[in-house]
């Protein structure tokens, strides 16, 4: 198959399911995917219908936005109080609340963020704007490590002085080994995320096969790509054979990407890391390297490091959002009280209703 037309032939789609029907066992199965493309693609082409009642998509922390923790996005509103920087991020981010604000509200208050679409973008920003110091928010997973890994070696080869980092990235498999040990889950199978899968391959998750006798799949994001990766799981359950295995062998491979990897090498650190809903996992997360510490921005203006105590006074965001659950899959978004009520895509209480990628973005788009 080489077409995306031929990932949505309605044939081939209803046959998968079939064998889906037929082979899924009586008792319930709760399959994670970890990746918000998946969730997204789940709900947009209405896969559930064609599941028996008995299997269940959960949503789990697949959205690099929506685990970015609450301290990263007051360090970024805060850095706004200064006149002479300028921050460049991501569309996603600007709508994620923070304490008092995001960074939104923050530029309707007169600070200057701009919304580039690569991180090669604030480079130029920096190039044309000499006078000011430039902050690029680097957020996401294994996905766009590597992007942001090259930007800051251009950045030290191009000598440009005026620009920083502020990063939040993080890996997937430490978060997959968190979830694999809260007792309030149950996990049947993991539905492995294709775009980070592509970066660092199938062997990473080999793990979760072999101690905690967890199936696993790394799919892709057309329909059939779905269905297929949810069979693929279902049958390694029945014959009680877990393992990794690639429905999604057209992009990836067992060994990844190799040059991204050291790419990423060279520039971030492993180190622990704290993750909205889920906080602190061990080794979870990449941050620059000594030798790029006149490129980080944490150090450059001596921003707090994060923590695991939560630094906002918003009761409404502590005791009533449940990002911090549906990050987890122990809720759906309907089951939090503000969803589709107070929490609505105009007025997002929590980053799970901001982000594209967000479950209750998914939810409340497909299904409200």
């Amino acid at each position: 198959m080489k077409f995306v037309d031929e990932f949505r032939r309605k044939d081939l789609i209803l046959s998968a399911a079939k064998k889906i029907r037929e082979l899924a066992p009586k008792e319930n199965l709760n399959i994670m995917e970890v990746c918000g493309t998946h969730t997204q693609s789940f709900f947009r082409f209405g896969l559930r219908s064609l599941l028996p009642d008995t299997v269940r998509l959960i949503a789990g922390p697949g959205c690099p936005v929506c685990v970015s923790s609450q301290q990263y996005i007051d360090s970024a509103i805060s850095l706004c109080s200064n006149k002479d920087v300028i921050i460049s991020t991501f569309g996603d981010m600007l709508r994620v609340p923070g304490s008092t604000m995001s960074l939104e509200q923050s530029r309707s208050c007169g600070a200057e963020i701009r919304v580039v679409y690569s991180p090669f973008d604030a480079l130029k920003i920096a190039q044309g704007n000499p006078e000011k110091k430039i902050v690029f928010l680097g957020v996401g997973f294994e996905t766009t490590a590597p992007t942001i890994a090259l930007s800051v070696l251009a950045a030290k080869k191009m000598k440009i002085k005026n620009i920083s980092f502020l990063v939040s990235l993080k890996l997937i498999p430490p978060a997959m080994r968190t979830l694999l040990e809260d007792e309030r889950l149950n996990i049947s199978g993991f539905l492995c995320p294709g775009h980070v899968s592509a970066v660092i391959g199938t062997r990473p998750y080999a793990f979760i096969a072999r101690k905690y006798k967890i199936p696993c799949c790394v799919a892709g994001f057309e329909p059939l790509d779905i269905i297929e990766g949810i069979y693929l799981i279902i049958r390694q359950i029945v014959t009680k054979k877990p393992g990794v295995l690639n429905q999604y062998a057209r992009v990836v491979t067992e060994s990844g990407n190799k040059r991204a990897q050291r790419i990423m090498s060279k520039v971030f650190v492993v180190r622990d890391a704290l993750w909205r809903g889920l906080g602190v996992i061990p080794k979870s997360g990449l941050f620059l390297r000594k030798e790029f510490s006149q490129l980080d921005a944490q150090r450059l203006f001596a921003l707090p490091a994060t923590s695991e105590r939560p630094t906002t006074n918003d009761q409404r965001l502590t005791t009533k959002c449940r990002c911090g659950d549906v990050l987890r899959g122990i809720i759906s978004p309907p089951d939090c009280p503000l969803f589709a009520k107070i929490c609505t895509p105009e007025n997002p209480v929590g980053p799970c209703m901001v982000s594209y990628e967000g479950a209750c973005s998914a939810y409340y788009k497909y299904q409200k």
